[in-house]
């Protein structure tokens, strides 16, 4: 059984009762693995580059992946916090920096690195154009990928592809946008499920993963699948 460990923010992560219906697309990943692909879910709200190293969690994934596994590294959203020294990093330094030293551990070890560029946030201009929001970081990651030979998901592009295609309204049942919350960052069920499809289709095109890996890339996946454990087991 080869293991896929994610490495990365609250986009990914998996989320709990309290905070449902959010949901991380880390969650709906093994919808779309046959079961001898297994998902190691580290991505967590909040961190960065930076601060997942700096909490020991890149060290935690690394003490446990083994030769053959994958190590999926997407980052951005938290690196962009200029005002918060202990989450932001600058694009062209210290991301890419941070971004070989997930490559090289993961590499050190027999496991195979890959780079999935942010999933972009909802946001349009008033002529209904999806806009970009995360500055130079998928830039930079591209840049890294290319010159240290990792396969890139262009997560960004792809999922900026999809708002485009679903529009201002049809985006917002894409997201977390309930009575109490607008949110244009996070998931819900069906958001969650149609990036875990980009991501999964990447891992396929870029040869990560074989079709004997997937399934259901082209079927519904009911949102009523996605379920929130109670609390967080530490």
């Amino acid at each position: 059984m080869r293991t896929l460990y994610i490495a990365g923010d609250s986009t990914a992560a998996q989320k709990y009762a309290d905070a449902a219906p959010e949901t991380g697309w880390g969650m709906a990943l093994p919808f779309f693995l046959h079961k001898e692909v297994a998902v190691a879910n580290h991505a967590i709200n909040g961190r960065s580059t930076k601060s997942f190293i700096d909490e020991g969690r890149l060290t935690t994934i690394l003490a446990a992946i083994r030769p053959g596994d994958v190590l999926l590294v997407q980052f951005g959203h938290n690196d962009q916090k200029v005002t918060d020294p202990s989450r932001y990093t600058e694009p062209w330094g210290s991301y890419q920096d941070n971004l070989r030293r997930y490559v090289r551990g993961a590499r050190e070890r027999g496991a195979l690195p890959v780079l999935a560029t942010s999933v972009e946030r909802r946001r349009f201009d008033a002529a209904g154009t999806a806009l970009r929001t995360l500055g130079d970081y998928p830039a930079a990651m591209r840049e890294v990928a290319l010159e240290d030979d990792v396969p890139l998901l262009d997560v960004q592009e792809l999922s900026l592809a999809l708002w485009q295609k679903l529009g201002p309204e049809t985006t917002k049942t894409y997201f977390n946008w309930t009575p109490a919350e607008q949110d244009n960052t996070h998931f819900n069920p069906p958001g969650a499920i149609a990036v875990a499809r980009l991501v999964v289709g990447e891992l396929l095109h870029t040869r990560v993963l074989t079709p004997g890996d997937t399934r259901r890339l082209d079927a519904e996946v009911p949102a009523e699948w996605i379920t929130w454990p109670d609390s967080e087991e530490n």
